[in-house]
C-alpha cells in the first residue's frame, strides 16, 4: 500500500525547479562527432610521440572549444571558439609566469578575476572569453606545466582551433544554409502561433508567442551580425533580412486574431509553413497561396500580410536601400569594440560583478596559500564556473555544481579504476566527449556530471594519481561552492533581496511610450520603421524579463517567493503589448482610430502602474478608473491595463 510523504518532507518548489532537467533538444550529431574527434585526436597524437602530457593539454584546449561550439552559423563559430581561445592563451601564459610566487600569485589571479568579471558583462562571446581568461590563468598559476613557458598556451590553443577547424569543414558546401534554416524556423514558430491564436488555452498561446519572440531574436542577431561585416553588400543577407521583416506584420496580426475570438482558417498556418519550406530551400519561383476571402479588419490584415510575405520570401532580388533593420543596423566592429570598452569602464554593473568575482577568487587563492589543499586550483575553477552573471542563478549553479560533481565522480571512479592508462584513454575519450554537447542543454548539473570525468582523466595523464584525485576534487568543489555562496551571494543583498520588479517597471514605462507611438500617423512625423523597431525592442526586453523571472523562481525564499508573486504581472504586461499591437493592426485595416484623449488616458495609467511597480515591495490589488467608448479599438487594451492594475498596484 503506497503512502504519501508527510507535508514536512515534501521538497520545496524552488528545489524541484532546480533539479528538473530542462526540455530536451534534438541531438546535434555533427557537434557530437566534432567533440569526439577534437578531444580524442590530441590524446592519440600525444601518445604516438611519447608525450601524453602534451596530448592532455591539447585536449583541455579542445574541451573549451567543444563547450563554445554552440553556434549554427559558420562565421559565429569563428567568434565563439577562436576569440575565447586567444584570451585563454593569455590567461595560461600569465598564470604560469606567477606559478609558485606566493602572494604575488594571489594578487595577479585576483586582478585577472576583476578584469574577467568586467568584460564578461559585455555579451555572449566576451563572457566566454572572460571565463576562459580566468580559468586558464588559474590552471597556469596552480599547476606545474610541462615544457617551456610558451608550449602550454600553444598546445591548448591548438586543441581549441582543431575543434574550430572541424566545425568549419563544411562551410564551403553549406554557406548560408544555417541562416536560411534560422529564418525558416522563425516562420514555423509563427505558423504555430497562428494555429493556437484562437485557442481557449491562454497559456498555450503565451508559450507560442514567447517562442516566436525568442526565434526572431536569434534570427535577427544571426543575420545582423553577418550584415555588420558586409555593410549591406550581400544580396543573400539582404534578402534574408527582408524575409524576417516581412513576417513582422503576420506576427502583429496574431494578437488581433486572438482578441477577435473567431477561428483561424487552417489554410493560414499551412501557407506560412509552405513559405518557410521555400525559404529553407532557397526557392525563388511563384508560390500559389490558397487563402480564404477575408471578411473583417483582422482577416484583411492577415491576408495582406501573407501575400506580402509570399512576394518577398521568393523574390530573387531585394533592393538593400529599402530594407530597414528592425533592431538597428550594427555599427562597424571597431566602433562597437570602443563602445563596449567604454561601457565596461563606466558601468557600475560591470564593476560590481568584477569586484564580486575578484573577492571570491582572492579568498580562494589566499585560503589555499595558507592551508595546504591538494589540487588547490580546483577551488578557484569551481568559483569561476558558478559565479557567472549570464549563466543563471548563483545559488542554483552552486547546488547543481555540487550534485553534478558527485555524480561525475562516480563515473570517474569507474573510468580511473577499470581503464588502464595509455591508449585505452583514447576510445574512452571518444565516448565521454560527445556526452558534453549532448547533455549540456539538459542543465548545468548534467554538464558538470560529464565534464568531471573528462577533466579527471586528463589530469591523471598529467600527474598519474589515478583515483587519488577523486576526494580532492570533491572537497575542492565543495569549498569553491561554499565560497561562491557566501562571498558571492549571501554578502550581496542584490542577489537575494532585490526587488524583482525594477526592470519590469522600465518595460511598463516603455509600453506607455509604445502606446502613444502606435497611434500616431505619418502626419505627426512618425516613422513606421521607428514604430516597428520600438515594438521589436519591447518584445525582446519582455522576453529577457521573462527569462530572468523564470531564473528567479529557482531561488530559495525570499527571492523565489517574490518572483512567483510578480509572475502574473509579467504575463499581463506582455498581453498589454499584444493588445496595443492588435489595435494598431485593426486601425491600419479600416477600424476607426481612437481619440487622442483615449490614448493619453491609457498611457497615463501605464505610467502610474510603472511608478507603482518601481516603488512596491509587495503587490496589492486596487481598482482603476479607466473608461471609454465600448466600441473603440482600445477597449481590449483598457481591459488588459485594468487587469494589470488589479494585479500589481501599491498601497
Amino acid at each position: 500500500m503506497s503512502r504519501e510523504f508527510p507535508i514536512g518532507l515534501t521538497p520545496p518548489d524552488w528545489l524541484v525547479r532546480n533539479l528538473r532537467p530542462q526540455q530536451a533538444t534534438p541531438l546535434n550529431w555533427a557537434a557530437l562527432a566534432r567533440a569526439a574527434l577534437g578531444m580524442a585526436l590530441p590524446l592519440a597524437v600525444g601518445l604516438a610521440v611519447g608525450q601524453p602530457a602534451y596530448g592532455a593539454l591539447a585536449s583541455m584546449g579542445a574541451l573549451s572549444g567543444v563547450i563554445g561550439d554552440t553556434a549554427d552559423a559558420y562565421r559565429m563559430r569563428i567568434l565563439n571558439i577562436a576569440v575565447p581561445q586567444l584570451f585563454g592563451a593569455v590567461g595560461v601564459t600569465v598564470g604560469s609566469l606567477v606559478y609558485g610566487q606566493g602572494w604575488l600569485t594571489v594578487a595577479v589571479v585576483t586582478g585577472i578575476a576583476l578584469l574577467s568579471g568586467m568584460i564578461s558583462t559585455i555579451g555572449a562571446v566576451s563572457s566566454v572569453s572572460g571565463l576562459l581568461l580566468l580559468l586558464n590563468s588559474v590552471i597556469g598559476a596552480g599547476l606545474p606545466l610541462p615544457g617551456a613557458w610558451w608550449l602550454t598556451p600553444v598546445l591548448m590553443t591548438g586543441g581549441g582551433l582543431l575543434v574550430l577547424l572541424l566545425a568549419l569543414l563544411a562551410w564551403p558546401l553549406r554557406s548560408g544554409v544555417p541562416e536560411r534554416a534560422a529564418v525558416a524556423a522563425s516562420y514555423r514558430t509563427v505558423a504555430d502561433l497562428l494555429a493556437v491564436s484562437d485557442s481557449g488555452d491562454g497559456e498555450e498561446y503565451d508559450r507560442a508567442r514567447h517562442t516566436v519572440t525568442q526565434s526572431l531574436n536569434q534570427s535577427y542577431d544571426l543575420i545582423l551580425a553577418r550584415r555588420a561585416r558586409y555593410r549591406g553588400q550581400s544580396r543573400e543577407l539582404t534578402r534574408m533580412l527582408a524575409q524576417l521583416n516581412a513576417i513582422t506584420p503576420v506576427v502583429e496580426a496574431a494578437p488581433a486574431v486572438r482578441l477577435a475570438g473567431k477561428p483561424m482558417p487552417p489554410e493560414i498556418p499551412v501557407a506560412v509553413l509552405h513559405i518557410a519550406d521555400a525559404i529553407e530551400t532557397g526557392y525563388t519561383g511563384p508560390i500559389g497561396l490558397d487563402l480564404p476571402e477575408p471578411h473583417s479588419e483582422t482577416g484583411r490584415a492577415v491576408d495582406h500580410a501573407l501575400r506580402h510575405v509570399a512576394e518577398v520570401a521568393t523574390s530573387p532580388d531585394v533592393d538593400p536601400r529599402g530594407i530597414d533593420d528592425r533592431l538597428g543596423r550594427p555599427a562597424a566592429l571597431g566602433i562597437r569594440t570602443a563602445r563596449a570598452a567604454r561601457n565596461v569602464v563606466l558601468s557600475a554593473n560591470s564593476w560590481r560583478y568584477g569586484i564580486r568575482l575578484a573577492l571570491c577568487i582572492g579568498i580562494a587563492q589566499a585560503l589555499v596559500s595558507l592551508v595546504p589543499v591538494p589540487r588547490s586550483y580546483w577551488v578557484a575553477l569551481t568559483i569561476t564556473f558558478v559565479l557567472k552573471p549570464d549563466f543563471g542563478s548563483v545559488f542554483s549553479r552552486a547546488l547543481l555544481r555540487a550534485l553534478g560533481t558527485v555524480a561525475g565522480l562516480v563515473l570517474a571512479a569507474t573510468v580511473l579504476t577499470v581503464v588502464p592508462r595509455g591508449w585505452w584513454d583514447v576510445p574512452v575519450m571518444m565516448v565521454l566527449a560527445p556526452l558534453i554537447p549532448a547533455l549540456t542543454p539538459r542543465g548545468y548539473g548534467f554538464q558538470t556530471a560529464v565534464i568531471t570525468p573528462v577533466i579527471l582523466l586528463l589530469s591523471d595523464l598529467l600527474n598519474h594519481q589515478g583515483t587519488a584525485l577523486l576526494l580532492p576534487r570533491l572537497l575542492d568543489s565543495l569549498m569553491g561552492c561554499a565560497i561562491a555562496l557566501v562571498a558571492g551571494y549571501l554578502l550581496w543583498p542584490e542577489s537575494w533581496h532585490t526587488r524583482v520588479g525594477d526592470r519590469l517597471a522600465d518595460a511598463v514605462a516603455d509600453t506607455a511610450a509604445y502606446v502613444e507611438l502606435a497611434f500616431k500617423d505619418g502626419a505627426d512625423g512618425t516613422d513606421p520603421a521607428a514604430r516597428a523597431r520600438m515594438r521589436r525592442r519591447l518584445y525582446r526586453d519582455l522576453s529577457t524579463i521573462r527569462t530572468e523571472f523564470q531564473r528567479a523562481l529557482s531561488e530559495p525564499p525570499p527571492t523565489g517567493r517574490r518572483a512567483a508573486a510578480w509572475w502574473p504581472l509579467v504575463v499581463a504586461v506582455e498581453r498589454i503589448v499584444d493588445a496595443t499591437t492588435a489595435a494598431r493592426v485593426r486601425v491600419r485595416h479600416g477600424a476607426p482610430p481612437p481619440a487622442r484623449a483615449e490614448v493619453d488616458q491609457v498611457a497615463l495609467q501605464l505610467r502610474e502602474l510603472a511608478e507603482g511597480v518601481r516603488e512596491a515591495e509587495t503587490l496589492v490589488a486596487v481598482r482603476t478608473d479607466l473608461t471609454g467608448p465600448p466600441d473603440s479599438v482600445l477597449e481590449p487594451l483598457r481591459q488588459e491595463v485594468a487587469a494589470a492594475r488589479a494585479i500589481a498596484s501599491p498601497h
